[in-house]
Order: structure tokens, then C-alpha cells, then sequence
């Protein structure tokens, strides 16, 4: 870091600190401070002002207003958000965080400043009325995000978000439907929509998200190995489907059980017989869960998502979201003793220890049996 000394009269010194470039306009910047004394220890007092700044100095002009850094920030970040993200982020940048934080300066954005503007919008919120818990802890997400971006292009020296104080997000209640209940929905689907019944069965069997199963074409699917592979998704940007890589950006292979590829031969053969019917056939890379004739389109999920919370009300099971049948898969294999690193990869969790986190309770349970079973083990060993 450079720093120099210009006399400006008998005693009287411009001590002058270069803090490096503006990220925006590309000009050098400085720090500078009248001193009066020696040369001696005009030198003395440059040092101690390279020591204080550290190389940095908050952007004070017009243009570092906290709305700026948000439409820096997004513009930076797109190409590495998921087209959904960027929607939905920009959404809440636009209508949320600048009309309340947009004006102010980034340097002097306090702790402060965003607890009341998180607790605002818990008390008061939006048009609809108060935001959830789970809605803010976004909205931190993103303003911490920004911010910790302007640190890295020297817009401030420190992110006032990492002191902040975002609610707590209570953990949702887990209501996974019983083995019971998924049977009624797969027969009362099967006896008038096949097709959402061979969704519910596969969704049942194999915990993939809603996106991923929508996006599943027949090449995914190896039915003489037993396999599928999940390696895309399908989100609702706006109102604009896309096809993207899964949550996690990892492709997995799970494997399937009789019933259910009997199914999906069966939902084969019958999708060939309504294209034959039509005059038309498959098309080259049919889709599995398809509207089209040709298998040439998916599912949207929304509309999957309407038509079972439609099969639930019919079925009278209560309650249920088609994410549940994903938390069936993995509550049902973790009572039956299946280990956690096995249940994650099926799930598509990056880490086990997300499994744990949210089905932790489960495990106590499988755990708890595993004792009873080397307890009745121990005791059968000891005669009794």
C-alpha cells in the first residue's frame, strides 16, 4: 500500500494513502488528511494513517447506496443461480429490500437498520400482510449474500448482515403419509388416471423430488437392471419451464423394486398403444409423465402438484403434500434399520448429515430398535 507526503505551506503536510481502484467507475482511489508539524512527524502520522486503513476506504459517492450494490450483485451472481433463484431473489430485491433499504448508503447500513426492517416485515410485511419467519430468513439471505459481496469489491469494510438478528424458522411438522394411505391414492388413481398413479407409485418407492421425476425421460430408466438414473430437473421460472441439473448438481442411480417396474412396463406399453391409436409415434426422447400423444412434453409440476392434491381430497387423506411422499421414503426406510449414508444417497442429499438433520428423530427410533433387537439377541444367547 503506497503512501506520500506533499508540503503544503511552512509546517502544514498532505498526507495522501492510495486504497486501491473503485469497482465501478475504475479510478484509483485515496484517503487524504491534513497534518501540521515536522517532517518528521508528518512521516510518523502518514504511517499510523496507512496502519488505520488497512487499504480500505468505504465508497462515499452517489452512486453506494444499498440499492445499487443489490442490482451490482444480482447482475454478478446470475450466471451461477439457478434461473428459479433469480426470479425469485430478484422479486424480493425489487419489491422488498430496496423500497425500505434501497436509499440508504452501504457504509453506514447497520445491524440496526436490518433487524427493524426484518422485524417490520414480520409485524407488517407486504400487501398480503406479514411475512413468515421462513420469507425473511430469505430475505436475510439475500441481503447477506449482497453485502458480503460488496466486502469483497470494497464497497464497506465489514457485513453488517453477519451481526444481524433473522427469526428463527421453526422446523415444519412432518406429517408423511402411512403406507396405508399411499395404497389408496395409487388404487384410487389407477381407476382414473393411470399415468398419476405410476407417478405416485415411483415417487413412493423412490424419494425423488418433484422436478426430477417430471424430468424423467425413458432413457433414464434401465427396467431389465432395475435402475433409474436422476440426473435433471424441471422448474417453473415465472411462467417458463426449464430443464436444469438436480438441487444438489450431482447425478445419482437408485435402484427399483419389482412392482415398480412392472408398473412403469405397463405405463410403457400403454402410452405406445395411445400414440399407435393416434396415427403418431413416440418421439425420439419421450418423457415418462407426458400430456403429449408423443411423449414429447412433460408434466408441468404445478399442475402435477394440483392433480395429487386433488387424488388426496377424493382419497380423504388429510394433510399430505406430494413432498411428503418424498419424506415417506425416507422415514420408512429409517425405521427399518437402513443406514443414514445409504437413505441420502436415494434422497440425493450431498451429506448424510443433512439426512440427519431433518429425519434425526427417525433415526432415535430405528436406534432404539436396533437395542430391543440386540437385547432380545443377547437374551436368547444367555438361555433366558
Amino acid at each position: 500500500m503506497a503512501g506520500s507526503l506533499r508540503q503544503r505551506g511552512e509546517d502544514t503536510w498532505q498526507l495522501r494513502v492510495h486504497v486501491g481502484t473503485d469497482p465501478i467507475s475504475k479510478r484509483k482511489r485515496y484517503v487524504s488528511k491534513t497534518f501540521h508539524g515536522t517532517k518528521r512527524q508528518a512521516g510518523r502520522a502518514l504511517a499510523e494513517l496507512v496502519a488505520e486503513t488497512g487499504g480500505f476506504v468505504p465508497r462515499q459517492d452517489r452512486e453506494s447506496t444499498f440499492a445499487r450494490l443489490l442490482e451490482e450483485w444480482l447482475e454478478h451472481a446470475t450466471p451461477s443461480l439457478s434461473p428459479k433463484t433469480v426470479v425469485v431473489d430478484g422479486g424480493y430485491v425489487r419489491t422488498v429490500i430496496v423500497p425500505a433499504l434501497g436509499a440508504v448508503p452501504v457504509a453506514k447500513l447497520t445491524p440496526v437498520d436490518l433487524d427493524r426492517f426484518y422485524r417490520h416485515l414480520l409485524e407488517v410485511g407486504g400487501p398480503k400482510g406479514p411475512y413468515s419467519p421462513a420469507t425473511v430468513k430469505r430475505v436475510h439471505g439475500i441481503v447477506r449474500r449482497a453485502l458480503a459481496q460488496g466486502v469483497r469489491w470494497g464497497w464497506l469494510r465489514h457485513n453488517p448482515a453477519l451481526d444481524a438478528s433473522p427469526p428463527r424458522v421453526p422446523l415444519r411438522a412432518m406429517h408423511p403419509p402411512t403406507p396405508d394411505e399411499v395404497a389408496r391414492l395409487f388404487r384410487l388413481a389407477g381407476e382414473s388416471n393411470p399415468m398419476l398413479a405410476v407417478f405416485v407409485l415411483v415417487a413412493a418407492s423412490t424419494g425423488a423430488r418433484r422436478g426430477e421425476l417430471v424430468a424423467l425421460r425413458w432413457r433414464d430408466l434401465d427396467l431389465e437392471r432395475r435402475t433409474a438414473t436422476i440426473e435433471r430437473g424441471l422448474i417453473l421460472a415465472g411462467n417458463v419451464l426449464i430443464e436444469q441439473g438436480t438441487k444438489t448438481h450431482q447425478s445419482r442411480r437408485v435402484s427399483l423394486d419389482e412392482a415398480t417396474v412392472a408398473a412403469l412396463v405397463e405405463h410403457r406399453a400403454r402410452l405406445e398403444k395411445i400414440a399407435a391409436a393416434c396415427g403418431v409415434g413416440m418421439t425420439e426422447d419421450p418423457y415418462v409423465f407426458t400430456e403429449a400423444v408423443d411423449a414429447s412434453t412433460p408434466w408441468r409440476p404445478d399442475s402435477t402438484t394440483r392433480a395429487f392434491r386433488t387424488l388426496c381430497a377424493r382419497a380423504g387423506v388429510e394433510g399430505v403434500r406430494l413432498h411428503d411422499l418424498r419424506h415417506y421414503v425416507a422415514t420408512r426406510l429409517l425405521a427399518a434399520g437402513v443406514d443414514v449414508r445409504t437413505v441420502a444417497g436415494r434422497l440425493g442429499h450431498r451429506n448424510p448429515a443433512t439426512t440427519l438433520n431433518v429425519y434425526g428423530h427417525f433415526v432415535s427410533e430405528a436406534d432404539q430398535q436396533a437395542a430391543e433387537v440386540l437385547g432380545r439377541m443377547f437374551g436368547e444367547a444367555m438361555g433366558r
